[in-house]
């Protein structure tokens, strides 16, 4: 049973992960990030940054790859925050 738990753990843990690209999605849908708080995100990256050192010193593999891959989700969405912020919006949006 903890096997399939560690595994159902690991792969939800990928999923999360991942799911930042919905909000990238909206953001280039809507060409406007000015729903997302890039403050929270840039605490959620911090996080991820501290998780993937804990799991490397205790070499966790779980740990390691879903906040790798959440490191470089959140990069990329503050990213295209940004690059939106930048931009003016065009009239009657």
């Amino acid at each position: 049973m903890p096997t399939i738990l560690a595994v159902t753990a690991a792969a939800w843990g990928v999923v999360m992960a991942l799911s930042p690209i919905l909000q990238i999605r909206s953001m280039r849908l809507h060409r406007s990030s000015q729903a997302v708080s890039i403050g929270y995100l840039c605490v959620l990256l911090t996080g991820f940054l501290l998780w993937l050192a804990y799991g490397a010193s205790i070499r966790n593999p779980a740990l390691v790859v879903a906040n790798s891959i959440s490191i470089i989700v959140s990069g990329a969405t503050i990213g295209v925050a940004l690059h939106y912020r930048g931009q003016p919006r065009a009239a009657g949006d």
